[in-house]
């Protein structure tokens, strides 16, 4: 097929690509344990139905030990040409607190050529961009396909992972299509090449047997929660930055977006400066950061004057893409132990890891991929980093280490995933399933 044939099929398609989304988004797939299991298995037997309609003629759910099934489609390769597999998740995050959601959760809305709701745009976008793409060749496919999309990607992903080592006969393929990713801005297309690794722990600070009355004890006392504060505030130096030995600052090749857009972007108050030094590209994508994401304390509304005994944080990590998150995690505690004040008691739980990843240079699938972002946006695409993991691409790339792995997909930096009101851009939907279909047309005729 001509690129403008691509095209226009894509183009004529798209009504149904979107009234598909909306089916898929009105589906409550939340795989989070506590929540109904038939929401998501009704996720998985659409997302089949969907995959049968792009005309692959072998789809079939696989069960996965310990989680919900993998949808699985096949279409074998035109003599001579290469196999892509394509990956994306039909399970989403939890809705949250819908009071702040401006419309329901789960019933998608097109507001302004957007469509709301949770999962437009992680991950059910990519399910819809790779059905998009392959409807355009009426089932007369220029590549081998392969499509895996996961059944619980949100909560405890790492279940595909072993999934993947111990089928590798089904997963392989020349290239590798990660549909979870996005473009920094809708309209300006992007490649990930770079994803942070993760750490994440709990510290306990033990310093009484029990509370004390602040009256009678403050002051002689130590304050178990005063502690873990001068622990927690001495991970970083005034400006930001970490003071943590062992965890070197990176740099990265390709370019963030401006610190205006940055600060418009992440919600950043007036007045408030950004932490840290050196590029926003090498401080979000090729370093290492620090977070504590929770604290185990006494609220404001039921706290009592008492010295306290014990108090806990759960901090984060996370790595540069080719850093090693036990590593990092040995360095990040034994500092803590380090910095303690008064002989408080210190212990750590809860440990939890991931590696990163980091993109070869490119071959011909990346070179094919190119041109057919180009085509579709109009501008050659650039390379991001991203800042959440995704353990199963570093289980990729190890398993099939001459496969091309890619990471794009119709997400945006304003897209509110695993926030309130998500979105999903139609029109940037459809230039990215229309890159996706040029990019099997070109790959193949490589």
């Amino acid at each position: 097929m001509a690129p403008e044939e691509i095209e226009n099929a894509v183009r004529a398609g798209m009504p149904q690509a979107v009234e598909d989304l909306k089916r898929l988004v009105s589906i409550p797939s939340v795989a989070f344990p506590g929540h109904p299991e038939e929401p998501v298995r009704a996720a998985a037997a659409l997302a089949e139905e969907l995959l049968r309609s792009a005309g692959l003629p072998d789809v079939r759910q696989i069960p996965v030990a310990g989680s919900f099934p993998a949808v699985y489609a096949e279409a074998p390769a035109p003599p001579g040409a290469p196999t892509v597999l394509l990956y994306a998740h039909y399970d989403v995050q939890p809705p949250g607190d819908p009071a702040l959601w401006r419309t329901p959760a789960f019933e998608p809305t097109e507001i302004d050529g957007a469509l709301y709701g949770r999962g437009a745009a992680d991950d059910k976008s990519g399910i819809i961009l790779h059905v998009a793409a392959l409807r355009a060749f009426n089932g007369r496919f220029p590549v081998g396909v392969r499509v895996i999309l996961e059944g619980q990607e949100e909560y405890a992903g790492e279940r595909l992972e072993a999934f993947v080592e111990h089928n590798p006969d089904l997963i392989r393929a020349d290239a590798i299509v990660v549909a979870d990713a996005g473009n920094p801005r809708v309209g300006d297309p992007a490649v990930t090449t770079t994803l942070r690794g993760m750490a994440a722990f709990t510290v306990e600070v033990r310093t009484l047997r029990e509370a004390v009355h602040s009256g009678s004890f403050g002051g002689a006392a130590p304050d178990a929660l005063a502690a873990l504060m001068r622990m927690l505030t001495a991970l970083h130096d005034d400006s930001g930055d970490l003071r943590v030995p062992g965890l070197p600052r990176g740099s990265f090749r390709g370019q963030a977006s401006s610190e205006e857009e940055f600060r418009v972007t992440a919600g950043v108050l007036d007045g408030v400066s950004l932490a840290g030094s050196g590029s926003l590209a090498d401080r979000l994508w090729a370093s290492y950061a620090v977070t504590v994401t929770g604290l185990d304390v006494p609220t404001v509304s039921g706290a009592i004057n008492a010295v306290q005994a014990v108090a806990r944080a759960r901090v984060t990590i996370r790595t540069p893409p080719t850093g090693d998150p036990k590593t990092a995690l040995n360095d990040v505690t034994d500092y803590l132990r380090q910095v303690a004040p008064w002989g408080a008691q210190v212990s750590f739980s809860d440990h939890v890891m991931g590696a990163g990843y980091l993109a070869e240079s490119g071959g011909r699938a990346r070179a094919a991929l190119n041109g057919a972002m180009e085509r579709a946006f109009g501008r050659a695409p650039r390379e991001v980093g991203q800042g959440g993991s995704i353990p199963l691409v570093s289980t990729l790339a190890r398993q099939f280490p001459a496969a091309e792995i890619m990471l794009y997909g119709a997400e945006d930096d304003n897209a509110s995933i695993h926030a309130p009101n998500e979105r999903v851009d139609l029109e940037e939907l459809r230039r990215v399933a229309t890159a996706e279909a040029l990019f099997l047309a070109a790959y193949g005729e490589l």
